[in-house]
């Protein structure tokens, strides 16, 4: 299994062009030692030539000029991505569509609160229909059926396993702020020929035994590093919300995801993903990305590949 990390930043990317905190200014100024992360979205494939693109991040088109796997190659007008998968409808997931639509028809995978946020409160179906539109494949998942295991044409020799995970429904969801399963999903992905697994994840709000469970099972985690503080925002002076809010798990902390984590097999991969301009462990000179490193815990950037 091939994983490109094509972004590995929250909503707003790093540095977010409106943010002066110590990080993005540092950033820019020089004085941080740091790399610049596009806004969060992955591509999987089992032979290295079709490419099944999870989330479309607003940063798209510069994604895909810095992966030369998924460049044109074949005929005149061509693509690495055979297909889309959506673990959720949010902006910073699903805005990237828009670029794609001189590639209509698009299969994209999705469940279907998923679907239903993007024809409705952000109708992303219906404006790309004027493009030969995106032919909705369905993920199962709903208040009855809480995972579901599917294949994708594009990925010979790799089975799905969608689970539904708690976090928070886009502010344009009905569901927002009281949400369902099916807002977000996680992805189990198996490699049938190597016996390999991927657990990706960059939206996880709280664990379960049941998710908990899925985690141990796979021999890489590239799951949601998005806050190291619950109140970071709030601490930084840019924002109110907290990451419960937002639907994002805290990494410190009682409880944190970074004590879930070391509760793993010693063998697991361990990779944050989808992480906040706010977050200190974007400095790699910072005590919490050295406490990261001592764990055995890294940090995805833009470009990043995983071989599973």
């Amino acid at each position: 299994m091939h994983v490109l990390v094509l972004g590995a930043a929250a909503g707003g990317g790093y540095p977010q062009w409106n943010c002066n905190c110590a990080l993005c200014r540092g950033l820019r100024e020089g004085s941080t030692e740091a790399r610049s992360r596009t806004q969060s979205s992955i591509a999987i494939s089992s032979d290295g030539e079709r490419w099944l693109l999870c989330n479309a991040s607003p940063d798209i088109r510069a994604q895909l000029a810095a992966n030369p796997e998924l460049h044109p190659r074949r005929i005149p007008r061509d693509s690495g991505i055979s297909g889309v998968l959506l673990v959720d409808a949010q902006i910073d997931h699903a805005t990237g569509l828009l670029s794609l639509r001189e590639g209509c028809p698009f299969d994209v995978w999705c469940t279907p609160n998923v679907h239903q946020d993007l024809s409705s409160g952000f109708p992303l179906f219906p404006m790309l229909e004027h493009w030969g539109g995106l032919k909705w494949q369905p993920i199962g998942i709903d208040q009855a059926r809480e995972e579901v295991r599917f294949e994708i044409p594009a990925c010979p020799g790799l089975a799905f396993t969608a689970v539904a995970l708690t976090s928070n429904a886009p502010p344009y969801s009905p569901r927002r702020g009281a949400p369902t399963p099916g807002d977000n999903i996680g992805l189990l992905v198996e490699d049938r020929e190597r016996s390999t697994r991927l657990f990706y994840a960059p939206g996880l709000g709280r664990l379960d035994d049941r998710v908990r469970s899925f985690l141990r099972q796979a021999d890489c985690v590239l799951v949601d590093g998005t806050l190291w503080h619950d109140d970071e925002l709030i601490r930084a002076g840019v924002g109110k919300a907290t990451g419960d809010d937002m639907g994002h798990l805290a990494l410190a902390g009682p409880g944190g995801l970074l004590e879930e984590l070391d509760t793993l097999p010693p063998a697991v991969r361990r990779v944050l993903i989808h992480i906040n301009n706010t977050n200190p462990i974007l400095d790699e000179r910072s005590p919490e990305r050295a406490e990261l490193t001592e764990a055995g815990i890294e940090v995805a950037h833009d470009g990043m590949r995983l071989e599973i």
